[in-house]
């Protein structure tokens, strides 16, 4: 039970990475506040559902987190969006919701939690960044952008409060096996149990990842076990480059 007695906030808990975080966190031991559109099928010690474009939402999650919890220790800012194309393709709709999602969000959910876990010593961030905003790749500008955003601040953030004891870090995945990776290919119209095998052949562990794979990696970086990990960004990626 090695997150006994930590209480846990987690965005986008309905998704195919967020309810693997929910899941093995409380199995862990943690208590869990999840945040997302609809969590009214997700098990957890909280639920707090709300649109995240909504500035006194976000601002307001870490408290209500931590009022119903008895604390806050940990936070997971998972909810993200993916918008495809180049930017004279983006519309002003998706460049909102992108940018409102992927950046906005996590800088209000870090700015209002980051004092709440000062007064109690210290806790645990972790951002869902991406290889994609590492480095270039074709056709998402929009989302490398946003998620490049998210990797800085994340070093920022954890640079500028180690010293109050958060540890601050970021999970770059590159392609993961959830519902939203499958809509987006049964929306242009691809077979989707095809199109995900053959999308794990360009992969040099032959397969992309699973939920799992990227949620045990956000444990460990809560555990003590990455007590000397602050600011960093760790790829998750199968060895596979951004192409």
């Amino acid at each position: 039970m090695e997150f006994a007695e930590k209480s846990a906030l987690v965005t986008g808990a309905a998704g195919g990475i967020g309810s693997e975080i929910v899941r093995k966190l409380r199995k862990a031991g943690a208590r869990v506040a999840v945040a997302d559109l609809n969590v009214e099928h997700v098990e957890a010690e909280a639920r707090l559902p709300g649109d995240l474009l909504d500035s006194a939402y976000a601002d307001g999650l870490p408290k209500a987190a931590s009022d119903a919890l008895g604390g806050l220790d940990i936070v997971i800012n998972n909810a993200g969006v993916i918008a495809r194309g180049p930017v004279t393709e983006t519309d002003d709709a998706e460049w909102e919701l992108s940018v409102g999602v992927n950046v906005e969000a996590p800088f209000r959910i870090c700015r209002s939690a980051i004092p709440i876990m000062a007064a109690r010593g210290g806790g645990a961030i972790v951002n869902i960044a991406s290889c994609w905003g590492l480095r270039p790749g074709p056709d998402h500008a929009v989302y490398c952008m946003t998620k490049a955003a998210l990797a800085s601040l994340t070093q920022c953030m954890g640079r500028d409060h180690a010293h109050q004891g958060i540890r601050i870090n970021a999970v770059c995945p590159n392609e993961v096996d959830t519902p939203m990776l499958r809509s987006g290919f049964a929306r242009r119209g691809f077979e989707t149990d095809t199109a995900v095998r053959e999308l794990g052949r360009t992969v040099p562990l032959q397969r992309i990842a699973e939920p799992e794979d990227i949620a045990d990696v956000v444990l460990f970086l809560l555990s003590d076990k990455a007590r000397y990990m602050c600011g960093s960004l760790v790829e998750a990626s199968g060895g596979k480059p951004v192409a």
